[in-house]
């Protein structure tokens, strides 16, 4: 059984930094992408990062030049370091890999940024 543990979140003045953590333990084979999605109170969950199986990243339009997604596949491991940040960062943090057969969810990790 595949399970997903977030580690890293917390609370952080504005303008601070925090790295999230994801390890996977059970087996994820074929790996496609691991991402990191982000849900604010009362707001819809968002894609914050992605980072593919050949390096690539892409970044929501709100964090880019703040964020920075890494990985690696075979370790199963995704991180995201997270800086210059602002109170409209705030949410609970959801890493998410994805293989050529299923979706994994980790269950989740808040940061809180006060201003």
């Amino acid at each position: 059984q595949v399970q997903l543990v977030e580690s890293g979140g917390g609370l952080v003045q504005a303008g601070g930094s925090l790295r999230l953590s994801c390890a996977a333990s059970g087996s994820i084979f074929s790996i496609i992408a691991m991402r990191w999605y982000r849900q604010a109170p009362e707001k819809q969950r968002e894609l914050v990062a992605t980072i593919n199986s050949d390096g690539t990243t892409s970044y929501g339009d709100s964090v880019k030049g703040r964020f920075t997604i890494s990985g690696d596949n075979a370790k199963k491991t995704v991180y995201l370091q997270m800086n210059s940040l602002k109170p409209e960062d705030t949410a609970v943090y959801y890493c998410n890999i994805q293989s050529h057969w299923s979706v994994y969810w980790g269950q989740g990790t808040q940061v809180t940024v006060s201003s």
